[in-house]
């Protein structure tokens, strides 16, 4: 989705950032890279895998398959009706 994208393009923006501050630099030094882990983490868990594209894809795939089934019943019956209505009618 679009948060995702931003979120993706945030962090990666920020990383370098996250260089420059003498602050941050020592933080990660003592900390071991674990602030510089946690980021890329965040950032990782905000990215949109493929398979998760692939997903949600197929969930929009059967989301609409089940509105055009219900479409379809739909004008069948509205069809059936006419049809027994004209059979009556001719009898």
């Amino acid at each position: 989705s679009a948060l995702h994208r931003k979120a993706q393009r945030t962090t990666l923006f920020a990383l370098p950032l996250l260089f420059r501050s003498p602050c941050a630099r020592l933080c990660i030094m003592k900390s071991g890279g674990a602030a510089l882990l946690a980021l890329l983490l965040v950032g990782t868990a905000l990215a949109v895998t493929p398979v998760q594209k692939v997903i949600h894809l197929l969930e929009n795939m059967q989301a609409k398959g089940k509105d055009e089934k219900h479409q379809e019943q739909v004008q069948f019956a509205a069809f059936k009706q006419f049809c027994d209505d004209t059979t009556t009618d001719k009898q």
